[in-house]
Parts: C-alpha cells; structure tokens; sequence
C-alpha cells in the first residue's frame, strides 16, 4: 500500500474540493437552516462523476477506484454534512446494489442515468419501524409473487434520499426464510414517502418513513437472486461504512479549520488563541486523530479496490473515524467558547451533523460485534 496519492488521485481531490468550495461550502448554512436539499450543486455533480463513484464507466460512472471515491464524499463531507449524506447514499446505498448485483438490462435502464445525474437519486430502505439493525429477523416488509409482478406490502424508516429519489431498492421478505432486493420506482402507486423527518442535523438531507401498500413492481426489478438479498445487503453496507467513515473526516476536518481560523483571529489575556499552550494541544490532537482515522478508512478502500476481503476493515474504518468526528467537533467547540454555542458559527452545526455519523449504517455498537466476531472467528 502506497500512503501517497497517486497523481491522478491529487488531482482528482483538486478537482472536487474546487467545486466543493464554489458550490456546495457556501450554501451549507442555507441548506442547514432552510432544510433544502441543495439541487443546484447536485445537478452540476454528474458530468464531473460525483454521482457515478461506484458504477463502471460502460454504465455511465466515473470510473475512479475506491480511494478515489472515499476522497470525493470527504470533500463534499468537508462543505456541507447535508449535501455528503445524501451523495454518500446515493452512491453507496442507491447505485452499490445495481453496480454489484443487476443484470446489464437493470444496469443500462437504473443505473446509467443516475449515475449520470439525468433524473433524481437512489435510495435503499432497509430498517423498519420494529427493527434497525436486526435485518435477518426483524424485516416484515414482505413482496408476494403474482403472475410477473412482485407486490409489496410493509413499512420502512430513516430512509435517505426517499423523496429525492427515482427508485427505493427494498429489502423484503419474498418467503419466510427469504429477504431480497426489490427496486421499486418511487412513481409506483402505493407507494407513500412521509414527510421529512424533524431531525437533529443534516438538515438538507431528507429523511422518511416509506409504507407499501400492494405496490406492484415488474418480476425483473429482482436484484440477483431470490434469497440472497441479507447477504447482498451486507457486502453493500460494507461500501458503505467506508463513505461514512469519509464523511466523517470530512466533518471532522471542516470542524478543526474552523477551529485553526477561529484560533487566529481571537484574542485573550492579551495574545491570540493559537499562542496558548491549551489550544495548541487541542489542535494537535485534533489534527492527529484525522490523520489516523484517514489512514484507517483508506485501507479499507485500498482492500476492496484489490478485490480482498474488508468487512472488518470497514468497520474499524467507519467505527473510529466516526468517534474521531465526534471528539474533534467537541473540541472545536470548546475552542470557541460560548462561540461555538451559537449557530452563527459553523462548528455547531458541525457538531449537529456528525452525531448521525455514529448511528447510521451500524451504530458504533454494532461495529464492534461486527470487529469482534471477525477478530474471534464467530458466526
């Protein structure tokens, strides 16, 4: 493993912190207060590949490898926590499933425009309103086979992206031993997106319930198998730890150069913040735990884009990564006093939007069963 970025890679980071910084940092505040979904800088991410980072080039995707798309989603992480999730899912959520497991023909009709950006985004429903993190048992959600249509019944939660998307990728029950992924049109009656979740941070990222009531889908919408959908779902939600461990430096780094500035520019007891031996070793720290949470999550990157195997190495990726987020954002705050408090100032809503950080796509306690189990050799 190389610990320098190559130069298509340098450039490639250059290329995405320039739009970040033009179109997405300075509407951050805006998408956060406003809880709008920031369209106007979405819309401009398809022809530079940012909505492409896990489909092939034939498909319509950017054709980077996987540091490659972990540096895209710390970028946008970096501008705006709201505008990260929602991109971070939509490759990783919504393009992942089709990319690894659809047939060419579900490839050319789902996959290519939205990883070219010519409609809405993806999204993926798994958790319902009795089960979060027990898919295996706890998914009620069910589809029924009718002649050549699939029809689904059930309710889904804490669904990202639902009512900006084009198409839900469902885990269902297809038999009583049996979960798949269905993809299900968003257009498709009986289908009902709830309304935006009041939530803590991540404003501009919308979030819903989702509820089927015999919602009819073509039999060809199967993604892969009949019954493999758990394991499906798993080896997508590797991916996606990844992203979330990105984004999670991205917020991270945001909040300790906000922190770096506010310490230039504040003065007490008669000389600037960065002089005081307090500060500077929060700084250090600060800077130190996203050097190593960085470290961490490329290595998973690096392991899948070499094909082995990185389950454990997502989890430890996602799991320190977002507690370094945690940690760091904290500290911003407390370097800028009461300060920080305000919501004039960036790091609180900073703060706000890294909590997620740790609970979605497997809390940090489910990531530690998942480590543990890797690390014992239990089932």
């Amino acid at each position: 493993m190389d610990f320098q970025l190559n130069e298509e890679q340098r450039q490639w980071q250059k290329t995405v912190r320039e739009f970040v910084e033009a179109e997405v940092k300075p509407r951050a505040k805006e998408t956060d207060e406003t809880g709008k979904f920031n369209w106007d800088a979405v819309k401009k991410m398809g022809p530079l590949g940012l909505l492409g980072l896990n489909a092939p080039e034939e498909y319509g995707g950017a054709g980077v490898d996987a540091i490659s798309a972990a540096i895209a989603i710390e970028e946008i992480g970096r501008g705006c926590g709201s505008t990260g999730l929602a991109i971070a899912a939509h490759n990783g959520l919504g393009c992942a499933p089709i990319a690894l497991f659809g047939t060419h023909e579900q490839k050319e009709k789902w996959l290519k425009p939205l990883a070219q950006g010519k409609g809405k985004l993806g999204s993926l429903a798994l958790t319902e309103p009795g089960a979060g993190s027990d898919l295996a048992g706890g998914v009620k959600t069910k589809a029924t086979l009718e002649g050549d249509s699939w029809i689904l019944d059930g309710a889904k939660m804490w669904t990202t992206n639902a009512s900006i998307a084009d198409i839900i990728i469902t885990l269902c029950r297809t038999a009583p031993d049996k979960l798949s992924l269905i993809i299900v049109p968003t257009d498709t009656p009986g289908l009902t997106i709830g309304a935006p979740e009041k939530k803590m941070g991540l404003k501009g990222s919308p979030t819903h319930a989702v509820t089927y009531d015999e919602v009819r889908v073509p039999r060809e919408n199967m993604l892969g198998v009949e019954g493999k959908g758990l394991a499906q779902t798993l080896k997508v939600l590797d991916g996606g730890r990844i992203s979330i461990g990105a984004l999670s430096i991205g917020l991270a780094q945001a909040a300790m150069e906000e922190a770096i500035k506010y310490s230039n520019e504040r003065q007490t007891f008669g000389k600037y913040l960065k002089e005081h031996q307090a500060i500077q070793f929060k700084i250090a720290d600060m800077a130190m735990l996203i050097e190593i949470a960085r470290l961490g999550v490329y290595r998973a990157a690096w392991l899948k884009e070499k094909g082995m195997n990185f389950t454990k190495e997502a989890s430890m990726g996602k799991l320190f990564a977002t507690e370094v987020a945690e940690k760091v954002c904290f500290e911003a705050i407390q370097i800028h006093g009461g300060y920080g408090y305000s919501s004039e100032f960036a790091v609180e809503r900073i703060y706000r939007d890294q909590r997620l950080m740790s609970i979605g796509e497997g809390s940090s306690e489910v990531q530690r069963m998942v480590i543990a189990r890797n690390v014992l050799g239990l089932k």
